[in-house]
């Protein structure tokens, strides 16, 4: 945290309330069970609050609804929701860290882009013809921005980054290091010889607003118009989304997901990870999806499914119990199947003697 705040003033900040001493003072973060003096933690799951009774941490963000069943030695700041105070006071923090300004001499600059002398453009950096940054931006080393780039003011631009040309990003987005956005989709048409002819692309991808992209993500341009971000998506490390793909505002997805192409994803929607989600199908607003599952049919919206194919979590939990039982049903049902033969046999031996 590097600057001292006390456990008021927190409070003050996130609008919560002290129990235990308002003057304590901390200056960094700890997670709850490596607490030590000085230090700011939080509690949001019950499978931890055994550690609140002994961490040595100075403060504890804590729920409203949150009651102890024994002693807290730390001060506690009562919230509405402990994990979004500790997002809340991070932010606060990164905000306090320098920003980086200027061109590096070793950059490439076109000399028909346009940077203001707000951004930051890293070391080997490329940024190509006709590219549009916004204010406040900042492009770290090794990034290159193709031909014809648009970018809005405050996104970030991690090194290695690459945006192929025509793609357009919003503002104050972050990108991290290694993601691809851009490069073609994956089409190909089968020819009668049994070789592929390549489908150019020739579309973008359109990144709205407010969307962070994880490391070593890649979006591919659509075959015509645009593959589409969405406001406020939140996208983790080594996901794949497809050609033509739309994501709605909002959504949150897992690492490892994969989307084929054309498939409509709605807004507020939560992906685990290794979801795979066909192609050209939608999924509706505010769906749910569990580790592993695979959709390969539209989705109602408020749907909640896992599994592979996917199904409705309370007919996978009941699948999952019987699944585990198969080798005793197994063994019931050939039991059965004999005594029923038995049974058969002497019915026909009585119906003979008659």
């Amino acid at each position: 945290m590097k600057i001292e705040f006390t456990a008021q003033q927190i409070a003050d900040y996130l609008n919560g309330t002290v129990v235990g001493n308002p003057a304590v003072r901390v200056s960094d973060f700890s997670k709850i069970e490596e607490g030590h003096a000085n230090t700011i933690t939080f509690l949001a799951n019950p499978k931890y609050e055994h550690y609140i009774y002994d961490t040595e941490a100075s403060i504890v963000l804590v729920n409203n609804d949150f009651t102890p069943s024994s002693k807290v030695k730390a001060t506690m700041i009562r919230v509405p929701d402990a994990y979004s105070a500790l997002a809340q006071l991070l932010g606060l923090v990164e905000q306090t860290k320098p920003k980086k300004t200027g061109c590096d001499p070793s950059a490439f600059v076109s000399a028909s882009a346009s940077v203001p002398d707000s951004c930051y453009t890293g070391a080997f950096a490329y940024i190509g013809d006709n590219v549009t940054i916004g204010e406040s931006c900042a492009i770290y080393p090794f990034a290159y921005i193709g031909d014809n780039v648009t970018i809005g003011d405050g996104t970030t631009i991690y090194p290695h980054v690459t945006v192929y040309s025509g793609c357009v990003i919003g503002s104050n987005c972050i990108i991290h290091a290694g993601a691809v956005i851009g490069a073609d989709g994956f089409g190909f048409a089968h020819q009668e010889t049994g070789e592929y002819s390549k489908i150019a692309q020739i579309g973008n991808v359109v990144i709205e607003d407010d969307v962070e992209i994880g490391a070593n993500t890649a979006i591919d341009r659509a075959v015509m118009g645009s593959t589409v971000i969405r406001k406020g998506v939140k996208l983790d490390n080594l996901i794949q989304i497809a050609h033509n793909v739309e994501v709605g505002a909002n959504t949150a997805m897992a690492a490892q997901v994969g989307i084929a192409g054309s498939t409509k994803v709605g807004a507020g929607c939560q992906l685990g990870g290794q979801v795979g989600l066909g192609g050209h199908i939608t999924i509706g607003d505010n769906t749910k999806i569990g580790a592993q599952a695979g959709i390969i049919s539209n989705t109602a919206a408020g749907s909640q499914v896992i599994g592979s194919p996917a199904m409705p979590i309370p007919t996978f939990m009941r699948a999952s119990i019987i699944i585990k039982k198969l080798p005793e049903i197994y063994q019931t049902i050939n039991r059965l199947e004999k005594e029923i033969d038995e049974l058969k046999k002497e019915k026909l031996c009585r119906d003979k003697q008659h």
